[in-house]
């Protein structure tokens, strides 16, 4: 019976070590990286598989483990349900009504060609705000093989200077998922993460370019074969209404947040942009600026344009969900107590979240599932990181947006968008567009230590 009592009282105490939890987490998150990398399993039903593998592990009862992903999976959706979804949206109306073509025309007629490449660093910048990096690639690939055939320009360059831009807002700027994602967990407003996270993703996105283009003049790449373009069946919008529906949602954002800095205001004008600036409200407002813009429309275009767009924010949301209901789980482990018990958390601020995420981005691919998960590990551990401040939960979303920039290499979906739709060969991806994902992640991690200077804790 004292043996019973005895080897009971051992294998609960082992089961609440660190080592043990510390395996099961491991546990966790290679069972990710095995079934979304070599098995090609879809990311939202991995990380639902791990929640209940790691839950297990802890001998945590079936029915709990069910509520917490139930919980986790609530939470997310009630937070960037509908911000993912009009996101998306927008994006899938502009690539439609010509926005984005002019958009980049007008760009490179303004820079001439003999800035090509930085020219198409811009436009990623500019079309990766309401646009995914490889939704953005797509639409604009055909861009990169006319302009570099015009100007006699390696592909490569161009290739890797729009994917540079494309993916430099796309890990640090709402209402990009991850980072939005990020925001919900911590609790961050959103307009001050867009501001901060412009500022961020601009040498980011300019060392990606520089980076193409000291490296890509190094390799020989032969230009496409021309192709021919189809015309549109309607005129496109204006120079001013194609970049309207991205301008204005990111002003209301940012004007909500100076609105309501230091406090709530009384004034009329600040109620107005504190309703306008909801991010919701803003990306609405885009998306039917962006639907007024377009000449000649059909009503039967529109709903299957809106229809498009919702069903594309379907398989994100699911992602994001399933991210959620992981950080639940790993929130039910109480892990985080345990972790600051160990390591000097106090003295890593900012550079843990960049190492773990950039850990978890190297070794399963997905810029978004690494910033959920961290996002999720990282929350109870702000008090101890020294970062339990407004500022703080900023600094920690900038440092995981860097962190998931690096290292992007053939488990990364956006890895083979770029070799596909450039014809660029595995070799050539990975001796410049691998390095340029390792410079981006490390000036923006620079970035934000230099932020975290400026701002006050």
């Amino acid at each position: 019976m004292i043996f019973l009592l005895y080897t009971t009282k051992t294998k609960t105490s082992l089961l609440h070590s660190f080592p043990y939890l510390l395996l099961c987490l491991l546990a966790g998150i290679v069972f990710i990286v095995v079934l979304t990398a070599r098995f090609r399993v879809p990311a939202f039903f991995a990380l639902i598989a791990a929640s209940f593998l790691v839950g297990l592990c802890v001998q945590m009862h079936v029915a709990d483990i069910l509520n917490n992903i139930k919980e986790g999976f609530g939470n997310i959706m009630k937070s960037l349900g509908l911000i993912i979804v009009m996101g998306t949206t927008l994006g899938t109306v502009l690539e439609h009504n010509g926005s984005i073509s002019v958009m980049s025309a007008f760009i490179i007629r303004r820079m001439g060609q003999k800035y090509i490449s930085l020219s198409m660093n811009i436009i990623g910048f500019i079309v990766g705000m309401p646009v995914f990096c490889d939704s953005g690639y797509i639409i604009l690939s055909n861009l990169i093989k006319t302009i570099s055939r015009q100007a006699a320009i390696s592909p490569l360059i161009t290739s890797i200077s729009l994917a540079s831009g494309l993916l430099a807002v796309h890990c640090l700027i709402p209402p990009h998922p991850g980072a939005s994602a990020a925001a919900a967990l911590l609790h961050l407003d959103f307009g001050k993460l867009l501001i901060a996270g412009i500022v961020i993703a601009i040498p980011a996105s300019l060392s990606g370019y520089a980076w193409a283009t000291y490296a890509g003049k190094k390799m020989n790449v032969e230009l496409p074969e021309e192709q021919t373009t189809s015309i549109p069946l309607s005129a496109p919008p204006s120079t001013f209404q194609s970049f309207l529906p991205i301008v204005v949602p990111v002003l209301l954002m940012a004007a909500k947040s100076f609105a309501t800095w230091g406090g709530s205001s009384t004034s009329i004008v600040a109620d107005m942009l504190a309703i306008c600036g909801e991010p919701v409200i803003a990306l609405s407002i885009g998306v039917v600026i962006a639907l007024l813009s377009w000449k000649g429309k059909k009503l039967r275009t529109v709903t299957a344009l809106l229809a498009e767009g919702a069903e594309k924010a379907g398989g994100i949301l699911v992602i994001i969900g399933a991210g959620g209901a992981f950080g639940a789980v790993l929130a039910a482990m109480h892990f985080g107590q345990h972790l600051s018990n160990v390591l000097p958390l106090a003295s890593m601020g900012i550079l843990f979240p960049f190492v773990v995420t950039s850990l978890l981005k190297t070794a399963q691919g997905s810029s978004t599932v690494a910033i959920i998960t961290v996002a999720s590990l990282v929350q109870p551990l702000l008090p101890l990181l020294g970062l339990d401040s407004a500022n703080g939960h900023l600094l920690c979303v900038l440092s995981m947006g860097a962190g998931s920039m690096m290292v992007s290499h053939g488990n990364d979906a956006y890895f083979w968008v770029i070799a596909r739709f450039s014809s660029l060969d595995t070799r050539q991806m990975f001796r410049v567009y691998t390095p340029a994902t390792i410079w981006m992640g490390l000036v923006s991690f620079s970035m934000v230590c230099i932020l975290s200077l400026l701002l006050p804790h």
